[in-house]
């Protein structure tokens, strides 16, 4: 029996007189990687930034691994947060760091080995992005797709569980895209992560997903997989599926 990992259930949210979900409920078991789908300001990045403390639920619960998150103080973040990585869109890299100083950053907020053993650890995530001996570099000195991989790897550097992906591939060209969904199956298969993606792209979607789940009307509409979203009729679904729906997400 599958593992659920991360529980979302009759949350609500709205910021101000918007109201984003009216009833969010969602399991996402380990292992898997579900992607989040659903037009632009239906709250896709929201459910993300909720799992690592960036927004709060106006009400409902969230559990991750077993441990209510609701209400947390700052202090009680550092583990979820050690398990639980984010790949932001724009990659959020620090742009007076190094590529290796911009990797480290996370191993020291966690306390993560001495200097030896996270340079050593630099080094092999790099090479796991394919992006060996660049540690030297500035983010102004790499390209926006190689930005991402490094994003990617100062994620998966203190040795997530969960990773999360908001819109790992937006702006990228078509050889970049590939890299990084491959990057997304590949990690999932090396490292068994449990990945959740939010992406407006549908060829990525069919690509990575073992799972889809699509926000319409305020809550998770659907959850299957992609053959069972493919057989829907109902039009919110398939309209998006066929069309592509790929316009640039702008959830908050």
């Amino acid at each position: 029996m599958s593992e659920t990992i991360i529980s979302y259930r009759q949350v609500t949210k709205a910021f101000g007189s918007n109201r984003i979900y009216r009833d969010i409920t969602l399991d996402i078991q380990r292992g898997e990687t579900l992607c989040i789908i659903g037009g632009s300001g239906t709250g896709k990045s929201v459910m993300m930034k909720m799992l690592v403390g960036l927004l709060e639920p106006d009400a409902g619960e969230i559990e991750v691994f077993g441990q209510s998150i609701v209400g947390l103080k700052q202090r009680q973040w550092i583990d979820i947060r050690r398990r639980v990585a984010m790949l932001f869109q724009g990659g959020a890299l620090f742009d007076s760091f190094t590529v290796g100083e911009n990797i480290q950053y996370p191993m020291i907020e966690h306390k993560w080995g001495d200097k030896l053993k996270r340079e050593k650890r630099v080094s092999q995530v790099l090479e796991m992005v394919g992006l060996g001996n660049i540690e030297h570099l500035y983010p102004a000195e790499i390209s926006g797709g190689m930005k991402k991989r490094v994003a990617l790897a100062r994620a998966i550097a203190v040795e997530p569980e969960v990773l999360l992906y908001d819109e790992p591939t937006t702006g990228l060209d078509p050889i970049s895209i590939r890299r990084i969904n491959g990057l997304i199956r590949n990690l999932q298969e090396q490292l068994n992560v449990t990945s959740m993606v939010v992406t407006h792209e549908m060829p990525s979607v069919f690509t990575i997903a073992d799972r889809i789940a699509m926000l319409h009307d305020q809550q998770i509409a659907f959850v299957g997989t992609p053959e069972e979203a493919k057989a829907i009729t109902e039009p919110w679904l398939a309209d998006f599926i066929i069309g592509g729906e790929g316009v640039l997400d702008e959830d908050r």
